[in-house]
């Protein structure tokens, strides 16, 4: 749904209603100035923001460190865990 700004403040509390069901684009010179969502549906997109940021640092972290990462997991292949045989399981 589409509603000019004017609309938009005139009409809040029912297009706060319509947002629930689906976005609602609100325009300003003819052009999309703000979206008002459900809060379900902000959450959804917040949370797939905070996923591909976590993947984006994970990456960036083993582009940064994967070297030194792999050098400690062949030294524990080849050396074991130091104190393993000390451990009670």
């Amino acid at each position: 749904m589409r509603v000019t700004a004017t609309e938009a403040k005139n009409r809040f509390g029912a297009l706060c209603a319509q947002a629930k069901r689906e976005p609602v684009f609100v325009e300003k010179a003819s052009q999309i100035d703000t979206v008002i969502l459900s809060a379900e549906q902000y959450q959804a997109l917040q949370a797939n923001r905070d996923k591909a940021t976590r993947a984006a640092r994970k990456k960036a972290f083993e582009a940064q460190f994967g070297d030194w990462i792999d050098a400690q997991n062949a030294r524990v292949e080849a050396l074991g865990i130091p104190g393993a045989d000390l451990r009670p399981w």
